[in-house]
């Protein structure tokens, strides 16, 4: 793992000098959070570092732990949570490695109530199919971000299973509302806030913390820094969660992934 971030941060620079439209959004996306210049060069080499775990976290065999320490703080809010018996919705932002929360989820509590996440399906199909089939392990089903994936979610919660999912992703045209983000307006998803809604299930953040050196990952569990709204529509849902979001982001904000378009306009979802 040393090495791969290493290398990993080396591809980190070369996307950012070679790809001027990536570094002018990078830029300007840490700029609204007032990054200095050292955290932006270290978020720059955190992408980097990203890409290179998920090779390694995608193509182990589907019964193999994952190959790296993982040490939990939380992890007793996260027992608490399970141990309700209710449906538990758990937010991820890009931060860290997103792709090793679910599966730590997965391998220390899916036993007793298994995760489903959300994911946006890739436009090439070799790519989609891969992530389809990497993604599932064992009590860690995927659910696309369409409304079938949604209806999905929902039996999930309804049986009081967990589940998952990036509130900073930018959702399909039509499932979302425009609220601030660093200042800024972001079309944001207002699914979460519905999940919780429609089914009295708990809400909780977990993101993992990737550690220097290549020395494995701390995943955090927290309540929501603001609770979500009792009123006020999906519109007040949502900057309660972009607020969150903020707050969780600003405790590592090197690791947060500003290369992301976030800003972007949706595109058109797809209505199965």
């Amino acid at each position: 793992m040393r090495f791969l971030h290493i290398l990993g941060a080396f591809l980190g620079w070369l996307a950012y000098w070679f790809s001027p439209t990536y570094r002018r959004r990078l830029d300007a996306n840490a700029a609204l959070a007032g990054l200095t210049a050292a955290e932006r060069r270290e978020a720059v080499a955190d992408a980097g570092r990203l890409v290179m775990e998920v090779p390694r976290l995608w193509l182990r065999p589907r019964d193999e732990p994952i190959a790296d320490p993982v040490r939990w703080e939380g992890a007793e809010l996260m027992e608490s949570l399970v141990g309700r018996g209710k449906g538990l919705v758990l937010l991820t932002p890009h931060m860290g490695s997103f792709e090793i929360a679910a599966q730590a989820y997965a391998e220390r509590f899916g036993a007793r109530q298994p995760i489903t996440v959300l994911y946006r399906p890739a436009r090439k199909q070799l790519l989609r199919e891969l992530e389809e089939t990497a993604r599932a392990r064992p009590a860690l089903a995927t659910a696309p971000a369409t409304l079938a994936g949604v209806r999905q979610m929902l039996r999930a919660l309804k049986k009081g299973e967990t589940v998952g999912l990036l509130p900073d992703q930018v959702p399909p045209e039509g499932q979302g509302v425009w609220a601030p983000f660093f200042g800024k307006p972001a079309y944001t998803m207002t699914l979460a806030a519905r999940l919780v809604q429609q089914t009295g299930a708990e809400i909780a953040i977990v993101w993992a913390e990737r550690l220097p050196q290549g020395a494995g990952y701390v995943v955090r569990v927290m309540p929501l820094p603001e609770p979500l709204p009792e009123g006020g529509g999906d519109e007040a849902a949502a900057c309660a969660v972009n607020r969150s979001m903020e707050a969780v982001i600003r405790l590592k904000p090197t690791q947060y992934l500003w290369g992301y378009h976030r800003y972007k306009a949706p595109r058109s979802g797809a209505s199965s």
